[in-house]
């Protein structure tokens, strides 16, 4: 599990960012559709273990095998995006701007939201044997999540939009410490290990992702879960995303890159 140095991974996160900017659209799209349909399937497991074992930390030890594996198939979520490609642009990589920056999270949100949303559909037949009966404990459990999450934070008006934007930023200082930990090993059992602590943490304190949730609302929608879909847009996806971003770049992203990569000088010996 050979480890890598700051300054090394540091450099693994620019060229990533960079990477992901000068991605064709078709590949950018393909990876992040199976990168949100497989954190989907994730989310749906771990709520599924969580119902039926009765115990929450049981669920959130194993959600981050979800995010393992779109890791190491080179898929991508925003959340990772948020942190990387703009340092490609802070580092003046060539092609790098800003306008890429943006067509590029575009471009992976529309992706995620397909992928989780497909899966979404996929659970909800399954846990309704095809819409025929009344969802199921653990679809029953999905739409509480969707209503407690959405409706719940409109109920504390101004103070609840705050707490869920922390959520939201705490969330991805957690998601994208795992994304650059994978980088810090060149195994795939250390990059597995790395990942999975930071995970664990976002996931079991309950803080917000925007993905996890693109599959967690709609699919509650169809469950008979009771908020709207305006609901899910004001009180969860777009405060959510936008605390993503800010914690994912400013928490991870920035402060890395300012520390281990463009360094300040060093103090003069007195």
């Amino acid at each position: 599990m050979a480890y890598l140095a700051p300054a090394e991974f540091v450099t693994k996160m620019v060229d990533a960012g960079e990477s992901k900017l000068l991605m064709s659209t078709r590949d950018t799209l393909i990876r992040a559709y199976m990168a949100g349909a497989i954190l989907a399937l994730a989310a749906a497991f771990a709520v599924s273990v969580s119902v039926n074992t009765g115990n929450p930390l049981v669920g959130a030890l194993l959600f981050p095998v979800g995010f393992c594996m779109l890791y190491l198939l080179g898929f991508d979520l925003l959340t990772g995006v948020f942190t990387l490609a703009p340092l490609a642009v802070m580092d003046k990589r060539a092609g790098a701007t800003w306008n890429g920056v943006l067509r590029n999270w575009g471009l992976v949100f529309t992706g995620n939201f397909a992928g989780a949303l497909t899966v979404a559909v996929f659970m909800a037949i399954i846990f309704t044997n095809g819409f025929t009966e009344a969802p199921n404990a653990i679809g029953q459990k999905i739409g509480h999540i969707g209503e407690g999450r959405t409706v719940g934070y409109a109920a504390h008006g101004a103070g609840g939009m705050l707490t869920l934007f922390i959520r939201a930023v705490m969330c991805n200082w957690m998601v994208s410490t795992g994304v650059v930990a994978a980088m810090m090993s060149t195994s795939v059992s250390g990059k597995v290990i790395a990942m999975w602590m930071p995970i664990l943490v976002f996931f079991y304190m309950g803080f917000e992702h925007s993905i996890v949730n693109m599959y967690l609302f709609p699919s509650g929608l169809m469950l008979g879960g009771n908020f709207t879909f305006m609901d899910y847009m004001i009180w969860n996806e777009i405060p959510t995303v936008l605390g993503n971003l800010v914690g994912g770049l400013t928490f991870v992203g920035a402060t890395l890159y300012s520390t281990h990569y463009k360094t300040a000088p060093k103090r003069r010996a007195a």
